[in-house]
């Protein structure tokens, strides 16, 4: 597996990027010494994926539309179902 290193101030700042487009292990470094690694628990999605993902997201939407249903209707829903002890 091939490791970039890259410098702590540029890990942090560009967190939220590595954590989700990142696919390959980080060296974290400190004055050029290394103080740590990160190592991608997942994937990044193929555009295939994304897709997918947008096609199952634009057809929850209509159905949702047809019968009037509202994403609050949903959450809100899911909270009475959770208070009625379905965990």
């Amino acid at each position: 597996m091939e490791t970039q290193r890259v410098g702590i101030r540029e890990f942090r700042d560009k967190l939220a990027t590595y954590l989700l487009e990142s696919d390959k292990a980080l060296a974290i470094t400190r004055h050029g010494d290394t103080i740590g690694y990160y190592l991608p628990a997942r994937r990044k999605r193929t555009e295939a994926e994304k897709e997918a993902l947008e096609t199952a997201a634009t057809r929850l939407q209509e159905a949702f539309a047809a019968k009037g249903i509202t994403e609050d209707d949903v959450i809100e829903d899911f909270k009475r179902w959770r208070k009625e002890g379905h965990k």
